[in-house]
């Protein structure tokens, strides 16, 4: 279950004024009868950081937290039918505009960090792979264990803006070094990664050879 600390936290990066003009845009909060768009995005969120896997995770786990959800700017935790209907009817683009306008908030918001690195004064990218969970009975050909379903997302992502610049999914056992050995990079850049991608002939491939001349 998600830490509720961390999570409000993660919300408080949200700023409401954003939020809440998006809200006026598009109209989401007419005929909420108690359940509004910030409720509905707290919910949604939850359910990606805990791994909830139903509505019903979500509202269970949110109705868990009673005596916090003032930390999440909530005053009511949504039933099961009440997520299922605003999931069917309330528009997406509310969620889609928050996000490119957050990401252009918090990138404006850590430009002093992020000319510490751009002294670097060379392309840097950030590489890692991650897990997808799947239902094995209906995804049957994602085979990772023996009862469980999975396939592994690479993804690399361009510093300078944080946008996926390579993405590519395999099966969940494909160990993310494989991958990284097919993938070419500019000359002189910076490939930051972690430990699983310790492959000391890889390494020695990228400091001696000039990539994409």
């Amino acid at each position: 279950m998600v830490n509720i600390n961390v999570f409000s936290q993660i919300l408080s990066l949200v700023d409401r004024d954003i939020f809440n003009k998006l809200v006026q845009k598009y109209q989401s909060d007419k005929h909420h009868k108690g359940i509004n768009s910030w409720s509905h995005f707290v919910s949604m969120l939850f359910c990606h950081l805990s791994s909830a896997d139903s509505v019903r995770d979500i509202s269970n786990g949110l109705r868990s937290t009673t005596g916090n959800m003032s930390h999440m700017g909530i005053s009511r935790t949504p039933s099961k039918s009440n997520l299922s209907y605003i999931n069917k009817h309330r528009d997406h683009g509310l969620f889609r505009d928050l996000y490119y306008k957050l990401l252009d908030d918090l990138w404006r918001k850590d430009s002093p960090r992020r000319a510490e690195l751009n002294r670097l004064k060379r392309k840097v990218y950030l590489m890692d792979a991650t897990i997808i969970p799947l239902c094995l009975s209906v995804f049957d050909w994602a085979k990772f264990r023996s009862a469980k379903g999975a396939v592994k997302l690479h993804t690399i992502l361009d510093y300078d803006g944080c946008m996926p610049s390579f993405v590519h999914i395999t099966d969940g056992k494909q160990h993310e070094s494989k991958i990284a050995k097919t993938i070419s990079f500019p000359k002189g850049c910076v490939v930051v990664v972690d430990r699983g991608y310790v492959d000391y002939a890889w390494m020695n491939v990228l400091d001696c050879y000039d990539f994409n001349k």
